[in-house]
């Protein structure tokens, strides 16, 4: 199986080792003068796929509409991620069919009309509706656009990856939302799961997949290898664990959904710079993208892809022109091409990827000191 050999190849594949780097800056590449004076081409590959610029539309709110969807595309984005079908949907209306079937199983077979049609299994059949919309959003808009399934659990409600390819899906988002509530899952069987899902995925479909997945693993660097191995086209680094509060005066614990901000995303540029060059998987950074200057930095990381919603959120549809055009203008001040820009600041391939994250640590703290000390 797949995804065991990708499992017991990362057990025994020996850690990333690299020589540790002479200390460097980037002043001089940002010297690099592009060979024309035309405006900078925005155009980009991820997952295989040809995007005209390089921010996409993560998954959220803004895509529940086919109306929306075309209004985000009509921004210059690259592409659109839709909002997540989650597994326990499927499952759920799984459950609701077999249930209505079943009730109607002792009815006369001369009764025909007594028999159940599509229309009774449910008016807010989810599956039918996000498959319908997948169909009309695709044909209506020029970029690719990407579903996204959300799940935990490897089993049949997997095979929906199969009908959203064939409803029109450009690629397929595999969020990967496990928080193990059993403390007697270890960190091993985790991994595996995840490794199973993909495996079971990529057996469904022909069209890309990409696995956004948390930062909450011993080893994020393993894990991202193990994925890569098992034939993820892409990874999306991270998912946000939204943790729930706990309201004192009605005595409840509450949902908690916030969204981002610039500071969350320096966990997933560390990532995305050091795994920059070490991986066949495209890599998409995603929270914390409230500004150009947040779309440049993931960039400069190394990540092939910006991923946005919550700018979005806060300010609009529209907004993601913005973004775009702010990278192409940023991009001509700087005299630079996108290519060149990609991947500038991460962590060079000749450096031992633990010793140059340590030092950056050290070097923090000292700053910390001098800066906050009495």
């Amino acid at each position: 199986m797949a995804a065991a050999a990708s499992a017991a190849t990362m057990a025994k594949r020996a850690p990333l080792t690299y020589l540790t780097p002479e200390p460097q800056g980037p002043a001089a590449e940002l010297n690099d003068v592009a060979e024309t004076g035309a405006s900078p081409s925005l155009a980009t590959r991820y997952l295989g796929l040809d995007l005209r610029s390089p921010l996409v539309a993560s998954a959220g709110p803004l895509s529940q509409s086919v109306e929306g969807i075309k209004e985000l595309a009509d921004t210059g984005l690259g592409a659109v991620v839709m909002y997540s079908l989650f597994e326990e949907q499927i499952r759920r209306q799984e459950a609701r069919q077999v249930a209505l079937l079943e009730r109607h199983e002792e009815a006369f077979a001369e009764a025909l009309n007594y028999f159940p049609e599509p229309e009774e299994l449910g008016s807010q059949d989810i599956i039918r509706n996000y498959l319908q919309l997948v169909e009309d959003a695709a044909k209506a808009i020029d970029i690719p656009l990407i579903a996204s399934l959300n799940g935990a659990t490897h089993g049949g409600w997997v095979d929906t990856a199969r009908q959203l390819q064939d409803a029109g899906a450009a690629a397929l988002e595999l969020n990967i939302y496990m928080v193990p509530g059993d403390l007697g899952v270890t960190g091993a069987e985790v991994e595996e799961r995840h490794l199973e899902i993909l495996a079971g995925v990529k057996q469904a479909v022909d069209i890309p997949v990409a696995v956004k997945l948390s930062p909450y693993f011993s080893s994020v660097g393993q894990m991202a290898i193990a994925l890569d191995e098992a034939g993820a086209d892409g990874l999306v680094l991270f998912n946000r664990f939204l943790q729930p509060d706990i309201d004192i005066e009605r005595l409840e614990v509450v949902p908690g959904v916030e969204l981002s901000t610039p500071f969350e995303a320096r966990l997933p540029r560390t990532w995305i710079a050091v795994l920059h060059g070490k991986l066949r998987a495209s890599l998409a950074g995603t929270s914390g993208v409230e500004t150009v200057d947040d779309v440049v930095k993931y960039l400069l990381a190394g990540a092939d892809v910006v991923m946005t919603t919550s700018a979005l959120v806060r300010h609009g549809r529209g907004y993601a022109s913005t973004l775009v055009d702010g990278l192409g203008q940023w991009l001509s001040r700087k005299d630079l091409t996108l290519d060149r820009v990609r991947g500038m600041l991460a962590v060079p391939e000749e450096a031992r990827a633990s010793g140059y994250e340590r030092a950056g640590y050290v070097a923090a703290l000292q700053r910390a000191k001098t800066r906050y000390g009495a």
